[in-house]
Formats: structure tokens, C-alpha cells, sequence
């Protein structure tokens, strides 16, 4: 009985071989939430580079795009004067109205523009011109100015008479201008931009008022 008293007991090994302590347990959790974390932030940071990359692209093609200004006439066209004096074959005309030169301006910037002349002719003979003064277009708006203008015929004594047209009572002109400018963006970047005016009005030369206006 005394042999069996004296005899020590050892602990039984893990069934592995490697007993593991819960110090490194925990370490190997404590690796493993890091690697975690590191892989969630790689996709946050990819994403963000995407939606950046997303952001530059569409601020480039809308923002940063430089649009060319259109300039035509406004249908507001007010007649002070249409007078029409000599013989069938050979009138004379003499017009003063007051029209509106709008331009469009559709970029994120203002348009800058330089004094010009708008042209007058009918059948490609001149019959009158008015300056249009420097001005700026906003940033997507509109600038309209008005501007008077005063016609006259002596000019067409070698061209074909406008008696046939009066006589239905309507007289077709062309207005040209050509315009030149900058367009402004973000306060830094300055692009030159040029656009023309190229319309065709149609005067009702009985009730002296606008019958048609097409702008290309």
C-alpha cells in the first residue's frame, strides 16, 4: 500500500502533441482581425478611387467642356419705320426696327465677347449694318441686346428691284454677324471661342410686323 502512495501522477498531453497556451490563441485572433481590417480598407480605398476616377470623368465632359455660344435674333421685333416710296419697278425702301441679338451661352463659365457688325443684305447686296457692343454671357444663360437698326434700298439700283416682293407684301432679308471671344472657366482657363449669326427674316410689309424668322 505504501508503494502505491509514493507514485506521481503527470498530466495527459494534448491529443496533437502541441499543447498551446491561450496567450498565443489569443495572438493568432488578434492576426487575424488585423488581416481583416487591412482587407476592408483595401476595398474602401479602391472604391473611393473608382467613384474619385468617376467624379473626374464626368466633371471633365460636362463641366470643363468648352461649348461653342449660339447667337441669333429674337422674334421681338418692333418697326418704327417701313416706308416704302417711288414707282412699282423702282420702290425705295426705308425700314427702322428695333430687334433683340440674344446669345446663348450654355457653359459653366461666362462668354466674353468682342464689339461686332451684323450684316443686312438682301439678295447678297447690303442694305444696311448695326454695331453690336463687347459684352459677357453668363455662365448657362442668355445675354439679349438690343440694337436699332436702320435700312435702306439705294443700294440696289443694279440688282433686281424688290417691287415683286412688295407687291406680295412681304420682303425677305439676311442678317450676318460673326462673334469673337473667350469663354471663361473656373476663373483660370481662358478658350477662345468664335460663332456666327446667320438669319433669314421675313417682314410683312402691310401690317409692318415679323412674319418669319429662321436662324441657323
Amino acid at each position: 500500500m505504501a508503494e502505491k502512495t509514493n507514485q506521481q501522477v503527470y498530466p495527459l498531453a494534448p491529443s496533437n502533441g502541441n499543447p498551446r497556451s491561450d496567450q498565443e490563441s489569443n495572438t493568432l485572433q488578434s492576426k487575424e482581425l488585423k488581416r481583416k481590417k487591412r482587407v476592408k480598407l483595401a476595398i474602401y480605398i479602391a472604391a473611393f478611387a473608382v467613384f474619385q476616377t468617376i467624379v473626374i470623368l464626368v466633371f471633365a465632359l460636362t463641366v470643363m467642356r468648352v461649348r461653342t455660344p449660339k447667337v441669333r435674333l429674337g422674334t421681338d421685333v418692333t418697326f418704327s419705320k417701313l416706308n416704302t416710296t417711288g414707282n412699282d419697278t423702282s420702290p425705295s425702301i426705308n425700314i427702322t426696327f428695333i430687334a433683340q441679338v440674344r446669345v446663348k451661352n450654355t457653359n459653366f463659365g461666362p462668354y466674353k465677347y468682342d464689339e461686332t457688325t451684323a450684316i443686312f443684305t438682301y439678295q447678297n447686296v447690303k442694305v444696311g449694318e448695326v454695331t453690336i457692343p463687347k459684352g459677357k454671357a453668363g455662365l448657362r444663360s442668355t445675354k439679349k441686346v438690343s440694337v436699332t437698326v436702320d435700312l435702306n434700298s439705294d443700294a440696289l439700283q443694279t440688282t433686281p428691284s424688290p417691287g415683286n416682293d412688295l407687291k406680295n407684301g412681304v420682303l425677305t432679308l439676311n442678317c450676318r454677324a460673326k462673334f469673337t471671344g473667350k469663354v471663361e472657366l473656373m476663373f483660370v482657363m481662358k478658350k477662345k471661342k468664335a460663332t456666327e449669326m446667320n438669319c433669314k427674316m421675313t417682314i410683312d410689309s402691310t401690317s409692318k410686323t415679323l412674319k418669319d424668322l429662321i436662324c441657323e
